[in-house]
């Protein structure tokens, strides 16, 4: 059992399964772990209130939506310290384009992952999200993606095969 949020075995089950559909109904859900419909529901509950499950979302079809470049820009500060790292964290946040950003250690400060329709409009959000003196940006490295081998928010999970 994870002691932090109290998970047993079951408990995992459920997670993996959800993280595939989290539409599945509960009596399919149940039965893939042995549980009826309303149990299923009250552990489903109980991970949400525990801030396990964040989320459900419908995930699109980048293409099908008009976003057809994933690029990774990797961004370097002009300084470490707190107001510019919170400065460029509030930016990130509030843009619709940054599907993902992550603070890291070594030459950069952070990776972005940014969604947009084309080249263009991915330059177009880079000017304005890394270039100038409100962005807190000493400078940047833009990494259009070729092709999307694999793209998932999945958490590996004790007990799931690879």
């Amino acid at each position: 059992m994870d002691v932090a949020y109290g998970l047993d075995e079951i408990d995992y089950l459920l997670l993996g399964l959800v993280q595939v559909d989290a539409a599945r109904p509960l009596h399919e859900l149940g039965d893939e772990v042995g549980l009826s419909p309303s149990a299923v529901q009250r552990r489903l509950t109980r991970l949400r209130a525990a801030g396990v499950i964040r989320s459900q979302v419908a995930v699109l079809e980048p293409r099908a939506v008009g976003a057809a470049l994933t690029a990774v820009v990797l961004v370097a500060l002009v300084d470490d310290d707190a107001a510019h790292h919170e400065g460029f964290r509030a930016r990130m946040r509030a843009e619709p384009a940054v599907q993902q950003c992550f603070n890291i250690v070594g030459q950069w400060d952070y990776v972005v992952v940014l969604v947009t329709a084309d080249l263009a409009a991915n330059r177009e959000v880079s000017r304005r999200l890394f270039v100038g003196d409100a962005t807190y940006v000493r400078r940047y490295e833009t990494l259009p993606a070729y092709e999307t081998v694999k793209s998932g928010l999945a958490v590996p999970l004790p007990g799931a095969a690879g």
